[in-house]
């Protein structure tokens, strides 16, 4: 019996589908056709009707540092958590960025356990809990497992696009994925995007950059590389744990200006991560928006191909180096600086001089100021810098953390509200995963409550969180 082989015409044309071949054809009809009342050089897309999921009581939105934590919190506190991610992995920039280092990281809760974690898995360098280095495959799977543990609902691969709200109330956001436009709608919900844009799309007022809109801090790709044998490079690498401190030895350097390339950062490290594998950070792209997809895809291309040359120079100079080259780049270029989304309380330089105290204090933050130069000039003369501002160890307030013009809405991580200023001090991860640990808490017993995240009295969110740490001490994994 002959088989039928459609033409490409024909099988373009078809209008039909056959469930018998297992064949599902789109017809020409169902994409909507452009609406008549475009003006030229515009297009208004048509409205249409989404279904609407309602079976979480928190979205998170963004699984980094933050987003995981706060996801996790809420979910051992009993909340039905939706985490939604843009990229194909947790951990954000630990894992999609390659980071790498553990800054500021010595604080209770959710630090602790992840490190705990990783030493069980012998997946970290380091004595201590400060400025640790971890291996990124192992920091996505523990994430992974501790929040199946935890049962929160994750989907990967999904960005959050639009916003809306019932009054001055969050109500419901539009995702965007391989499923095509979903509708979701939650009691309460929580950005960790980094870049605050869920914030923005629910209609937050925010500060990006030093001044309103940038200048912004330059943004940082990383990349993993292996040596040849990690002993023979000892005293190129940039100390660890408790010997972590210090910006790492000079002699890498003079060694990439003997081997011909000046990197864009002007304080380039080697970081021990596993066996003969190291970790590079040498490059800076400077006055790039977080928020313009075209201006972060250049800053992207001319990052890698700079790494690719630096790695190819090290490996020309022989000795130690021979055989070296680059095993990953991250698929997300690591983003110090975005949106700021306006809360009810604003941190500030004054916080951070003063060593503010304050009574619904989420974290006690030690990290300095830390702007890197916001030019290539800039660099040239000092690669980052605390702006004459000296921090003293200060509180951050949950009241920085909800939402001042939107209700229902909490943010954790980078994009909480603070002024340039202190935003470089407390924008590291350790203070990035205790903003989570409290905003999931928060989250957690408003949606219990049906509160508002601004009228929960803050000592039955310290207990929640000692609740869910007490959960998480209990966690063990394989």
């Amino acid at each position: 019996m002959s088989q039928h082989i459609p033409t490409r015409r024909s099988f373009l044309t078809t209008a039909a589908f056959s469930t018998s071949a297992g064949w599902l054809l789109a017809t020409p009809q169902s994409a909507p056709a452009q609406s008549a009342t475009a003006n030229p050089g515009e297009f208004v897309e048509p409205a249409r009707t989404l279904p609407v999921q309602r079976d979480a009581d928190v979205i998170v939105c963004g699984a980094g540092p933050a987003g995981v934590t706060a996801a996790i919190t809420a979910a051992r506190l009993g909340a039905r958590v939706r985490l939604f991610e843009a990229h194909g992995s947790l951990g954000g920039v630990w894992t999609s960025s390659l980071l790498g280092y553990l800054l500021d990281f010595d604080k209770p809760g959710f630090n602790v356990e992840l490190v705990r974690h990783l030493r069980h898995r012998g997946a970290i360098r380091g004595e201590g809990m400060n400025g640790l280095t971890y291996h990124p495959e192992e920091m996505k799977l523990i994430l992974e497992e501790l929040c199946t543990r935890a049962g929160v609902n994750l989907q990967l691969h999904t960005r959050v696009t639009a916003a809306y709200r019932a009054g001055n109330r969050l109500s419901t956001i539009i995702t965007e994925s391989k499923s095509g436009r979903e509708a979701w709608q939650a009691p309460v919900f929580i950005d960790t995007t980094g870049d605050g844009d869920l914030g923005a799309q629910a209609g937050c007022e925010f500060e990006i950059g030093r001044d309103q809109a940038c200048p912004c801090q330059p943004m940082t790709m990383y990349a993993l590389l292996v040596v040849r044998n990690l002993a023979e490079i000892a005293p190129y690498l940039h100390g660890v744990g408790n010997d972590g401190q210090h910006v790492g030895p000079k002699a890498f350097q003079d060694l990439l200006k003997s081997a011909g390339v000046q990197p864009s950062y002007g304080k380039a490290a080697l970081f021990p991560i596993s066996g003969q594998l190291v970790l590079l950070m040498a490059n800076h792209e400077y006055g790039i928006n977080a928020t313009n997809a075209a201006q972060v895809t250049t800053a992207t291309l001319h990052a890698r191909a700079e790494l690719h040359q630096i790695v190819k120079a090290l490996a020309k100079l022989g000795g130690p180096w021979q055989g070296t080259e680059i095993v990953a780049t991250p698929e997300q270029i690591g983003i110090r600086d975005g949106r700021r989304i306006r809360g009810r309380y604003i941190m500030t330089a004054d916080d951070l001089i003063r060593g503010a105290t304050q009574d619904d204090a989420v974290v006690r933050a030690k990290f300095p100021v830390d702007i890197h130069a916001l030019s290539l000039e800039e660099n040239r003369k000092s690669a980052y810098s605390n702006a004459g501002v000296k921090a003293k160890p200060y509180d951050i307030p949950i009241r920085a953390l909800i939402a001042r013009n939107v209700d229902g809405l909490l943010m954790a991580g980078r994009c909480i509200s603070g002024d340039f200023i202190s935003h470089a001090s407390y924008r590291v991860t350790g203070n990035a995963v205790a903003m989570g640990e409290a905003a999931g808490a928060v989250a957690a017993i408003a949606a219990e409550t049906k509160q508002l995240p601004q009228d929960i009295p803050w000592p039955t969110t310290q207990a929640a969180i000692e609740k869910s740490r007490t959960i998480g001490d209990s966690t063990r994994l394989e």
